[in-house]
């Protein structure tokens, strides 16, 4: 069946118009209003200014103007991802992660049963698999780059292919589970890979989506600060009905959500609030420091993420957490 016939806007407008069409990409309309202008204040990939938009019809919130198809991959740097590395704070940065990251385990661990295989989209270096797998998970990588699949199997022994959703070898219905975390606010036309996602799914499959929360308290407050914009890589902005229309008309119900993420929560208000300090960020940037310096900075950064702890689970537990992380089935 034709799951965007009638209403279709997500898809059928993106197809229509493409990603730099002026009007919104989720029902056409072309007037909007600008809330933002901000730059790439994370990795500094450009010193272009951006405007985050809100349509003037259905109120999605969008980056404006869209950078064009082969623009986009100038904005991520070759180690736009997490990879181990042998010193001593490099350890610690590796335990801290694999702490944070047990939320997101154990999200997708309630849901799954015997569901299987898992498939990550944008796995990067292939951690979040690698803790599935420890718990008897059979798992598959997809990311774009050749890098970071080189890391995931080389490091936690994880396959990973190379290329988008949309045009993975994969057959239909071979995965009990697919992860997209992070993904849906980077790309131009995300219904294309929700399809792509529902094809790939078995009939009981369980898709898991997690996306910055527009309506989230750390928004309104910081603005165009809010490191949940991320321009010029996050495209589209959702609020929680954004996101769950989206999945709906691409042929997905969704089953349980959540606002609070222990890995991103806390750490987007820390970053929103000192960018400097953001170890990726500087990693990204080659920022020059000793290892005392390094560690130093780690911590700084780590106190207040601690600090930010108890203020971003009590905005998720007003339901206007940071981040949207939803389980959905086929419908």
């Amino acid at each position: 069946m034709n799951l965007m016939a009638g209403t279709g806007a997500w898809a059928a407008f993106t197809r229509r118009n493409g990603a730099r069409g002026g009007g919104c990409p989720r029902c056409g309309h072309a007037r909007y209003s600008v809330l933002y202008t901000a730059a790439d204040r994370l990795y500094r990939t450009t010193d272009h200014q951006y405007q985050i938009v809100e349509c003037g019809r259905c109120r999605l919130l969008r980056l404006h103007p869209q950078p064009a198809a082969g623009e986009l991959g100038q904005f991520y740097p070759d180690n736009y991802w997490w990879a181990p590395d042998d010193s001593a704070v490099g350890r610690l940065e590796g335990l801290y992660r694999r702490l944070v990251l047990s939320d997101h385990v154990r999200f997708v661990w309630l849901g799954l049963g015997d569901r299987a295989p898992v498939l990550d989209v944008g796995c990067g270096g292939g951690s979040f698999l690698a803790a599935l797998r420890r718990r008897g998970v059979r798992v598959v990588g997809l990311d774009l780059s050749r890098r970071a699949a080189g890391v995931a199997w080389r490091e936690n022994g994880v396959p990973v292919a190379c290329g988008t959703l949309e045009g993975s070898p994969f057959p239909a219905e071979s995965f009990g589970a697919i992860t997209l975390f992070h993904v849906l606010e980077h790309l131009p036309e995300p219904p294309a890979c929700l399809q792509a996602a529902r094809r790939l799914l078995a009939p009981d499959g369980r898709l898991y989506a997690q996306v910055p929360n527009a309506a989230c308290w750390q928004f309104l407050l910081l603005g165009e600060r809010w490191s949940g914009i991320d321009v010029p890589r996050h495209l589209i902005h959702f609020r929680t009905e954004d996101l769950e229309d989206l999945l709906w008309q691409c042929g997905f119900r969704v089953l349980r959500r959540k606002f609070f993420s222990l890995r991103d929560n806390p750490t987007g208000l820390a970053t929103s609030l000192f960018p400097q300090l953001e170890p990726m960020s500087r990693k990204v940037r080659q920022v020059v420091e000793s290892p005392r310096t390094r560690l130093l900075k780690d911590l700084l950064y780590l106190a207040v993420v601690a600090a930010a702890l108890p203020v971003t689970a009590l905005e998720a537990a007003a339901g206007a957490g940071s981040t949207i992380l939803v389980e959905a089935a086929k419908r």
